[in-house]
């Protein structure tokens, strides 16, 4: 057996759907299954959502105070008033603002930005940037990707006489803030049909609404601002990513030039993972560390040489912003080891002085991703006297809830179910761990802290082909609200398995199923290779992807994760040196086995570990799943009670046999008959002075030669007199068989043959007949 390291949750398409569609669009049936385990059961819904066009835009005027805001900003243009972009400091905000400065002048306007200094100013309108822009001379203010909670501030510059115009996207309280227009896709008082854009995305149907026309170049921005900032990838955002990834191949644009050349990708080939992997950290590493203004200056340079070098520096803030996370990581991963060294509590907080409050949000993740708990970094200030950061949770524990429940000691906090930001005293950072805890200990299940992963393309090898793959790209841009696809394959067979890497801790498979194959590759699960025994049945779960190699394309599958519920055998007979397998054995739940005192004593330095005799067996109180059979049993019946006795799931199969009888076989009755003879001829021999003569004479064994006496003694055929063996007296006609150290030795000749000598295929066989029927009664 081999435990999945997740909790998988498989979904299956409906399997008459997906024939549907497959026939009716031709196409094949795994981007059936795709398009069907999505909500796309129909084929016109298939058709619309495969060839999604232009008509899929709304009209921006669609959204409430729309024409306000358009109107005041082309009064401002004819008036010559300044006007100030108000971003934020992500990717999204960053996008968002330069979407925003771009339209304003191609327009003719006076037109700047400003962005918060994360550590300064915060997040959202700031007070102190309003009373700037003020004594700057702006008169009006567009906010983009923030401002819809800002009502104090908004008042502030109105009480300045300056007219803010806010652009947002983020949730909105029970009171807007008294601005000239508020443009949000979900304003309570609205209508527009898709409710879920980016910041980047009500930015640019502001442009589109200036401009008069939908605007193209733009679409490049809107793509990363959308992606970066994890909005779900259907409706008009699906449209924006799709064509803005067609227009970022080819974009003039030197930004997307320079971002490419410093993220080591072709342009040519930028896909989303590109953006939400290499130009989405290196835009929002300069925000978390520094002013992000550099950024907007970046996209919105005509110069290449511009381009290059701000981008750099983006580049260079991300490698320091990684090296600062991973300190940060390293410090509060061993927080909690040496907090907690048997296993983390059902929520992990914990704090530091001169964490960066920047990244706290990144460590989070980290945290949340390596235990599975819901996580909370604290950055201590103790001149301020307070504790800032981040958290994130997992499945089933709603963060902001479980927050609020405790607003006595959280005076500022934010967010939703999965994450949330916060301030508080440092005096009361015990306190929130110590409720907190006692929360998800109530709320939270022992399945619940187990890592879910969701499945829903059940896929079979023969489905399986370059094509296929190639033709998945139809269905992207993939992300949030339209996942990349977890492939499940279930009940594959492992053709071949090798550890790879330098330090041998990557694993590649070749999987079979009904003469099928596929390569595999597992990163750093090289272990798994160890855990893997001949013909065994799989479950595998991953990513598939096009291999390309010299110019040879294959199809692979980048594995997740494994299972497989079968009982497995581990064939170490024969590998003298201990060292070599017992390293290979889970330290958890094992049970070395002995069914001979000696055996004991031969193995118990060398594996280091309790040996357990057979008959202590019924005396054992925790499962053992890895049982190691050190030595042959006495029988096979005694074999088959220990393992209904304990079960295991997997077999680790030494037999070690310090006398083995198998090669030697039993004398012949000619050899016995020859033997009976000489005795009676000599009518007496002394085989203790000349057993090793007679012996060599007749090129048998010692041992052989006293097996024989001993059987003729207990069938009554010799006598010993004064150390001289002799003839008995009318013995009796018995057959050799008879005698108990004949049966003996054939019981042990034929166990050696069943379980020291067999093939591992009639070795597993012997033992499937007899763990297999444990397993029935269990079901009974």
């Amino acid at each position: 057996m081999i435990e999945s390291k997740k909790r998988w949750r498989l979904t299956a398409p409906e399997p008459r759907l997906v024939e549907t569609i497959q026939q009716e669009l031709s196409i094949s049936s795994v981007l059936a299954k795709i398009l069907v385990t999505r909500g796309i059961t129909t084929v016109q819904q298939a058709r619309s959502f495969m060839d999604m066009d232009v008509s899929g835009i709304h009209n921006p005027y669609l959204m409430k105070d729309m024409d306000k805001a358009v109107k005041r900003i082309r009064l401002a243009i004819e008036a010559g008033e300044k006007i100030l972009v108000y971003g934020d400091y992500d990717a999204d905000g960053v996008t968002s603002t330069t979407v925003m400065v771009t339209v304003l002048q191609d327009l003719g306007a006076d037109a700047a930005f400003k962005i918060p200094n994360r550590f300064q100013h915060g997040y959202g309108p700031n007070k102190e940037l309003f009373q700037q822009a003020h004594e700057e001379g702006v008169s009006l203010i567009v906010t983009v990707d923030n401002g819809i909670s800002g009502i104090e501030q908004v008042q502030f510059a109105n009480e300045l006489g300056m007219d803010v115009i806010i652009s947002d996207h983020h949730d909105i309280g029970e009171k807007l803030p008294d601005a000239l227009a508020v443009v949000h896709p979900r304003h309570p008082e609205g209508d527009y049909p898709f409710g879920e854009l980016a910041g980047v995305g009500v930015a640019f149907k502001m442009a589109h609404a200036l401009y008069e026309e939908i605007p193209d170049h733009l679409m490049e921005l809107v793509a990363i601002g959308t992606i970066a900032d994890l909005v779900p990838l259907h409706g008009e955002n699906r449209y924006f990513v799709k064509e803005g990834l067609l227009a970022l191949k080819d974009s003039p644009r030197p930004a997307i030039e320079a971002l490419s050349e410093v993220s080591g990708t072709a342009q040519r080939d930028i896909t989303e993972e590109t953006i939400g992997f290499q130009f989405g950290p290196r835009i929002n590493a300069i925000g978390r560390l520094q002013d992000a203004d550099p950024a907007v200056l970046m996209f919105l340079t005509e110069d290449p040489a511009t381009a290059r070098e701000l981008a750099k520096g983006l580049d260079e803030l991300n490698k320091e912003r990684q090296a600062i996370v991973k300190q940060i990581t390293d410090q509060a991963v061993q927080q909690v080891e040496q907090r907690y060294p048997e296993e983390p509590p059902h929520v992990i907080v914990v704090a530091q002085e001169g964490w960066n409050p920047g990244v706290v949000g990144i460590v989070a993740s980290k945290l949340t991703e390596q235990f599975y708990r819901p996580s909370i970094v604290l950055s201590l200030d103790p001149e301020k006297g307070t504790a800032k950061g981040s958290a994130r949770s997992i499945e089933g524990f709603h963060l902001y809830n479980e927050l609020a429940k405790n607003r006595d000691i959280l005076p500022h906090f934010g967010g939703h179910p999965m994450a949330a930001g916060m301030t508080l005293a440092l005096g009361d950072v015990d306190e929130l761990r110590k409720r907190l805890n006692e929360q998800a200990q109530e709320s939270l299940s022992a399945e619940d802290l187990l890592p879910v992963v969701d499945i829903d393309i059940p896929v079979r090898l023969e489905e399986i082909d370059i094509e296929t793959i190639e033709s998945m790209r139809r269905l992207a841009p993939f992300g949030m609200g339209f996942a990349k696809p977890k492939f499940f394959l279930e009940e594959v067979k492992v053709a071949s398995v090798r550890k790879i890497g330098a330090s041998q801790n990557h694993l590649k498979m070749e999987l079979t199923q009904n003469d099928a194959l596929l390569d595999a590759v597992g990163f750093g699960i090289g272990s798994i290779g160890d855990e893997l025994t001949p013909e065994v049945k799989l479950d595998v779960i991953g990513d598939l992807q096009v291999n390309e190699w010299n110019g040879r394309k294959k199809p692979q599958l980048l594995i997740e994760d494994i299972r497989t519920d079968e009982w497995q055998l581990f064939d170490i007979r024969g590998i003298r040196q201990v060292s070599r397998w017992v390293k290979l054995i889970p330290e958890k739940n094992r049970l070395f086995l002995a069914f001979r005192p000696e055996t004991v004593a031969v193995f118990q330095s060398l594996v280091n570990a309790p040996i357990c005799l057979v008959d202590n067996v019924a005396k054992l109180e925790e499962p053992k799943h890895h049982l190691v059979l050190l030595d042959l049993p006495d029988s096979e019946e005694q074999l088959s009670s220990v393992l209904g006795e304990i079960k295991p799931q997997r077999i680790y199969a030494h037999f070690y046999a310090k006398d083995s009888h198998y090669f030697e076989q039993i004398p012949t009755r000619d050899q016995f008959k020859w033997l009976f003879a000489f005795i009676k001829k000599r009518g007496s021999f002394d085989f203790k002075k000349h057993c090793d003569e007679l012996a060599k004479h007749k090129g048998w064994s010692r041992d052989s030669l006293f097996f024989m006496l001993q059987v003729f003694f207990e069938l009554g055929f010799v006598t010993l007199n004064n150390g001289l063996t002799e003839i008995a007296q009318s013995p009796s006609k018995r057959d050799l068989t008879e005698a108990p150290t004949y049966k003996k030795r054939e019981q042990q000749i034929a166990l050696e043959q069943k379980l020291l000598y067999a093939s591992y295929k009639d070795l597993k066989q012997w033992f499937d007949a007899r763990v297999s029927a444990k397993e029935e009664e269990l079901w009974i």
